[in-house]
């Protein structure tokens, strides 16, 4: 697990004109985002009313964006991070769409890192790597925890009977997504010993829709209550931490927004999971996987 480090002030990345007429831009643009993003009322929560059209990106494809590197098209070579945490991803993403849900804690109530992850619906996704591992999990009997699906579907097993759990490319699969959706392109880079496909970043706007939304959670519109929160932006900030990603969304800040805004995910970083997942408007599979990656 990543832990949030301090930036030296020469490392603070300011805003450029460009970028703020890019904003100011999105602004006016009104409702010509939606396709973009879903509408407020939409967006509430999606954990019964099944799939969202209006939703534009996963959040996997939401966590490889904020990781990828805009020119260079790939995510740093030192982040071991982020396997998992698109895994992660993946079962919160289900969990939202009505397809995921923990098994029923009984009388003597279980921890959410000791309870199964069921299959609530086998009704296609859309989407295929979410359909590959919903059908993982629906055919596997017994069925397994969070904390087991993560590693299966990263391949980090020593059984060698359930290597076949693993997906593969995961990452260049979700680039290529967002190479149809138009937000990234595809070019050939020759690195010495070997060529790289890459993908560099070709629609800046929506990269920056993103960015603004996951920093406006923590700063001009934040509600100090994690239940008041949107699931979906809640789980992203979870998520991209766990990646090790969150801190390319917050390198524009000022010093000052830098240190609110961070001292703000420390304090959603800080909630106890099993507290959290009982409270009224919950969604527990969501927590457990925060427990997965905060225990």
């Amino acid at each position: 697990m990543s832990t949030l480090t301090q930036r030296s002030s020469g490392l603070v990345q300011r805003r450029t004109e460009a970028s703020r007429s890019a904003a100011a831009a999105d602004r006016d643009r009104g409702s010509g985002d939606e396709d973009y993003e879903p509408r407020r009322g939409d967006e509430q929560d999606d954990d019964d009313s099944g799939d969202s059209k209006e939703t534009r990106l996963t959040l996997m494809e939401e966590v490889l964006l904020l990781g990828l590197k805009d020119r260079e098209g790939y995510t740093s070579f030192w982040n071991d991070c982020i396997s998992s945490g698109l895994r992660g991803c993946m079962l919160i993403e289900l969990a939202l769409r009505g397809r995921l849900q923990l098994e029923a804690c009984g009388m003597r109530r279980k921890s959410l890192l000791a309870r199964k992850v069921i299959c609530k619906s086998d009704a296609p996704t859309g989407d295929v790597l979410l359909d590959e591992a919903l059908k993982h999990i629906k055919d596997t009997q017994p069925p397994e925890t969070v904390q087991s699906w993560i590693e299966l579907l990263s391949g980090e097993t020593w059984n060698p009977l359930k290597l076949h759990y693993q997906l593969r490319n995961v990452r260049e699969r979700l680039a290529k997504n967002l190479v149809e959706k138009g937000v990234l392109t595809t070019e050939k880079q020759n690195f010495l010993l070997f060529d790289m496909t890459t993908h560099p970043l070709t629609n800046n706007n929506i990269k920056q829709r993103l960015i603004k939304k996951v920093q406006e959670a923590v700063l001009d519109k934040w509600v100090n209550d994690p239940h008041r929160m949107d699931k979906r932006l809640l789980a992203l900030i979870f998520l991209a931490h766990s990646s090790d990603v969150l801190e390319n969304a917050f390198a524009p800040l000022l010093d000052d927004q830098y240190d609110l805004a961070m001292k703000r995910v420390r304090q959603l970083l800080d909630l106890e999971p099993e507290g959290e997942s009982m409270k009224n408007n919950t969604n527990e599979l969501l927590w457990a996987v925060v427990a997965a990656f905060t225990k």
